[in-house]
């Protein structure tokens, strides 16, 4: 097995290729075989499996405070991380330690799979065998991109599925109409299964729903009165998008944990040594598990003084949902943004529909080679008829947090990972 430490581990994992020449979904399959023969993967633990374009690993935080407050032992795979790599495999929100990293990542590194893995298929690897070493009851699995040939497609089939708001994203890869995005997304749909689907646009659904027809599939559709529901609920994740997302999540585990661990009176905590002796109300755990549940770096009030809010918003949905609960959570008010964005994203729209709230921006370039660089953000803002200036890095932002206006940073998870390494 090799020595390599820590750094060099991820030095070489992240330095593999983004995407490779097979898709994820035929990487993995041959990933879990070798695994298998090498007697490293020796259960299939049921898990749920969360796509779509904006709130999957919001649903993924939901779901995983759920299964916790009903004493399962729960694996969460989530992508991107916002400031350390362990943040990408939780047991029971804790982080996989790094001496584990350095420990599976040498293991990884060491085999010949017999084809090319990707930064993302080692992590899912790794994930996976560090679920089985936890003797996790339960796993919560993110796609990485799309669904249908995402490396988590090859698993096996989820006891139920979550498709969240699908949009506009990595278009140059999953198409650039909504239907084909939609497609691609509902991929994850297995036969005879489940699917949990948040609102979506017309045609979106309308492809979501000939899958689940062509696979035999249940849908479990988030219906308002879900929303509404959830929308009386003390989330400590900020804006109102999170009720649907909440409503996904809560709607996703009453189906698993009726069918697969109780029966439609379920009400006693699941535990491996037995029923808890006390009897409590499915729907009060449920509502305190989703009012627990945290996920940094999503409408996240990261200082009050100065005010600071930041969100992961990357697409022109995650902007629109940013702006809706802006107006809800603060009317009337004009903000400061802070942005850094992808140069593969549509942040024209971004920009235009975040625009009547904006007093002013500030761009940055995150650390990215797939950055758009902040003077060229900068000068379409200009153009669009607002002010705003460059700064050379994040370490700036903190000088000009204005003291009388809202402060909100956005663009890019990478770019908001940056923020809160610098402790901004």
């Amino acid at each position: 097995m090799g020595n390599l430490d820590y750094t060099q581990v991820l030095n070489k994992i992240e330095n593999t290729r983004r995407f490779g020449n097979e898709p994820g979904v035929v990487v993995t399959a041959q990933v879990i075989k070798v695994l298998r023969e090498k007697g490293k993967q020796k259960r299939i633990i049921p898990y749920i499996h969360v796509a779509g374009t904006n709130g999957k690993g919001s649903v993924c935080a939901f779901f995983s405070s759920i299964l916790k407050k009903e004493h399962m032992r729960v694996g969460t795979f989530v992508s991107p991380h916002l400031v350390d790599f362990e943040e990408r495999i939780t047991v029971d929100g804790r982080m996989i330690p790094k001496e584990d990293v350095t420990r599976l990542g040498n293991y990884l590194l060491d085999i010949d799979f017999g084809i090319g893995l990707t930064m993302f298929d080692y992590c899912l690897a790794m994930a996976l065998l560090y679920f089985e070493e936890q003797q996790c009851d339960y796993m919560v699995i993110e796609t990485g991109l799309g669904g249908r040939l995402d490396s988590t497609n090859a698993i096996g089939t989820p006891q139920c599925a979550v498709i969240t708001k699908i949009g506009y994203d990595h278009m140059a890869i999953l198409g650039s109409d909504i239907a084909d995005i939609a497609a691609e997304k509902a991929g994850i749909i297995k036969e005879n299964g489940t699917v949990v689907v948040e609102q979506q646009d017309k045609r979106a659904m309308q492809v979501i729903e000939q899958e689940a027809q062509k696979k035999h599939a249940r849908i479990i559709t988030v219906e308002q009165s879900d929303i509404a529901r959830c929308s009386g609920y003390a989330l400590r994740l900020c804006g109102t998008f999170q009720w649907e997302n909440a409503a996904a999540a809560e709607l996703a585990a009453r189906y698993v944990l009726e069918k697969y661990y109780g029966g439609p009176e379920y009400e006693i905590q699941y535990d491996k040594t037995g029923p808890k002796s006390e009897k409590t109300d499915l729907n009060d755990r449920i509502k305190s598990a989703l009012e627990e549940a945290v996920w940094p770096g999503r409408m996240e009030i990261v200082s009050k003084k100065p005010f600071l809010l930041v969100d992961g918003a990357h697409n022109s949905n995650g902007v629109d949902a940013l702006k809706e609960s802006l107006m809800q959570m603060y009317p009337g008010e004009k903000f400061c943004f802070f942005m850094g964005v992808m140069a593969d994203k549509d942040y024209d729209v971004m920009i235009r529909e975040i625009l009547p709230l904006a007093e002013e921006f500030y761009t940055v370039t995150p650390d990215s080679d797939r950055a758009l660089q902040a003077s060229h953000l900068a000068d379409f803002i200009r153009k669009e008829g607002v002010e705003a200036t460059e700064l050379s890095g994040v370490d700036e932002i903190r000088k000009h947090l204005k003291r009388d206006t809202k402060n909100v940073a956005f663009g890019s998870l990478y770019f908001i990972g940056e923020l809160k390494q610098h402790r901004i």
